[in-house]
């Protein structure tokens, strides 16, 4: 059925940007900012840069199919994005006294966020 055959699609996306970001957490970008979970904010600017460009392509275009909005936004873009790792981590600076990079790391993921996601959505303009 089509809801299956959806699912199936958001899955395979999922499981493919959840790997992805699972490497790129292994790897130590900028070892001197290490209170600062760099990693994780650079993923999420990453996959908000990547779902606005998307975004704008599926609102402009027929480029994209169901299935293929359901693989790389729903699926991809979700799992290799990750809120509840943010979270997590600002927890930990918390819980280490580290408020102000706590405070850092939350200001620098949201701004920085939403400018990725309108450049991605402006990128896709050109296409």
């Amino acid at each position: 059925s089509f809801f299956m055959k959806n699912i199936l699609f958001v899955g395979l996306g999922g499981f493919l940007g959840s790997v992805e970001r699972y490497l790129i957490s292994k790897i130590n970008i900028f070892p001197s900012l290490s209170s600062i979970p760099i990693n994780t904010l650079i993923t999420n600017v990453v996959g908000s840069l990547l779902l606005g460009f998307l975004a704008g392509i599926a609102l402009r275009t027929t480029l994209l199919s169901v299935e293929w909005r359901m693989f790389l936004m729903v699926g991809f873009c979700g799992g290799f994005t990750t809120f509840s790792t943010f979270t997590n981590e600002n927890l930990t600076l918390m819980k280490a006294g580290e408020f102000h990079y706590a405070f850092l790391y939350t200001g620098l993921s949201i701004t920085f966020g939403f400018i990725a996601v309108y450049i991605g959505y402006l990128i896709s303009k050109i296409f």
